[in-house]
């Protein structure tokens, strides 16, 4: 019944979080706490060895000033002091025999280390060793040491209190581990639930994100600026992206549409007439022009538009050359003179020097043909059309500029020229389809610049290619 929630639960992002935080603060606690537990049995150590070794040095200044027996006096009455349980005296000849030794009720079956006194008679001034006895099991720290010529003191002394000692520190580590792990799960958890707070708002829009909802955008939280809002953000761009890219799908299928029905019924009305009424040979060789004619303008918009396209998915990969731009527009302004000539506009071109990058040349001299040809189409009779070629104020930029003093374009018009077939009020009674500069505009992008454009109604246009030198 449980078992699949449960199963949704323990692959939920949020319970591997919360797993890996108590993973982790569990490991890191037990190797803090190995560490302090180490350095302290280490400390508990070099305390009993400093305490046996201030012995051995006591006895051996009380030999030096006092006789042997009120040493052995002296012997017996530490070990009382101390407790006979835990602390043991022996005196020692060199040979290991004991002339003297405290009650050794408690400490059966302690020999002499006969290593330990060949280690003294070879010039070592102290041993020190660690025996466990058995019955009871106990650990035992001892000490062999001259006190005087021909005289080994060896001093025993149980550890059983540093044991004990850290013994209840493990006791109370291991109680404290608990309680602090049911916290750190605690806080993992709702830590966790909070960092993935924002995820959880990012997944609730997108499950509500459908081809009619692409307005829902994520509550981005003001004045944190996590990797979650960053997501959060960055979803919301993305989401801003695909609705313009909807919307302009819409707008250029609805273009599409009413620009391929004008020449399709213009095609179907006259092979209807011209089927329909005695028409001679010549009116179907006519027929046969014009569809033709209508034709070759679909052909050439729809390529246009699966240019267009293709330039800014960049689908279609760039024959880079090195080419000369100021020779580009020189050949675009020679082969645009005849037209402007016909219009009686004056075409002006200036290119001063050479200016060199790496393009492609068919497409620059159609982004280049696109401005020119939109700049004499609305210049009035009389008018002047100024392009020029120079390098810019930054050396890595060049600029081709086409000015001319037309129409110009409304500033309502103004943010929406490069959009596909949009065409401002103006120009409807113009011949065209509205696609050529978009095309201008991706060619630009795809050589790494952009089109700048300023105009004013009734003053003309200034458009800008910016290109990397």
């Amino acid at each position: 019944m449980f078992s699949k929630p449960m199963r949704k639960f323990s692959r939920s992002l949020a319970f591997r979080l919360t797993l890996w935080y108590a993973v982790v603060f569990v490991a890191t606690m037990c190797l803090a706490f190995t560490m302090i537990y180490f350095l302290l049995s280490l400390e508990l150590n070099e305390r009993t060895d400093r305490a046996l070794e201030r012995q051995i040095g006591h006895f051996s200044a009380m030999l030096a000033i006092k006789d042997l027996e009120s040493v052995k006096e002296a012997a017996l009455i530490e070990t009382q002091t101390a407790g006979e349980k835990d602390v043991f005296i022996r005196l020692l000849l060199p040979s290991g025999e004991a002339f003297l030794t405290s009650s050794m009720s408690h400490w059966r079956d302690f020999d002499v280390n006969p290593k330990a006194l060949r280690r003294l008679l070879e010039g070592d001034i102290t041993v020190k060793e660690t025996v466990t006895l058995p019955e009871p099991k106990r650990d035992v720290r001892v000490i062999y040491g001259f006190i005087g010529p021909g005289i080994i003191m060896q001093f025993g002394q149980s550890v059983a209190g540093n044991m004990r000692f850290l013994a209840a520190l493990v006791r109370i580590f291991v109680a404290a581990m608990a309680g602090l792990l049911v916290v750190a799960v605690l806080l993992g958890w709702l830590l966790s639930r909070r960092a993935l707070a924002g995820m959880a708002a990012v997944t609730q829009t997108a499950s509500r994100i459908s081809s009619e909802s692409l307005q829902e955008r994520v509550i981005v939280a003001k004045g944190h600026g996590d990797e979650i809002d960053q997501l959060a953000a960055a979803f919301n761009t993305m989401l801003d992206r695909i609705e313009d890219l909807v919307t302009g799908m819409r707008e250029m299928s609805d273009n599409i549409a009413h620009d391929l029905r004008s020449p399709i019924t213009r095609i179907r009305g006259q092979a209807e007439i011209t089927l329909t009424t005695d028409a001679a040979p010549a009116d179907y060789e006519t027929l046969a022009a014009d569809t033709i004619e209508e034709c070759d303008r679909l052909l050439d918009m729809i390529n246009t538009m699966l240019l267009i396209s293709k330039t800014e998915a960049g689908v279609g990969q760039l024959h880079l050359e090195e080419l000369d731009l100021a020779v580009i527009v020189s050949e675009a302004c020679a082969l645009f003179s005849p037209l402007a000539e016909d219009r009686q506009i004056a075409l002006v071109c200036h290119t001063p020097e050479p200016l060199v990058f790496r393009g492609e040349l068919k497409m620059m001299q159609r982004m280049i043909a696109n401005l020119m040809d939109n700049a004499i189409k609305y210049t009035h009779k009389g008018g002047q059309v100024r392009v020029s070629a120079e390098n810019m104020n930054n050396p890595n930029q060049i600029c081709v500029s086409i000015q001319d003093t037309g129409l110009g374009i409304s500033p309502a018009d103004l943010p929406f020229i490069f959009k596909r077939f949009f065409r401002c009020d103006q120009s409807r009674s113009l011949p065209g389809t509205g696609l050529g500069l978009s095309l201008a505009r991706a060619v630009a992008r795809v050589h790494g610049g952009d089109i700048q454009v300023s105009s004013s109604p009734g003053s003309g246009s200034t458009f800008k290619i910016v290109i990397p030198a």
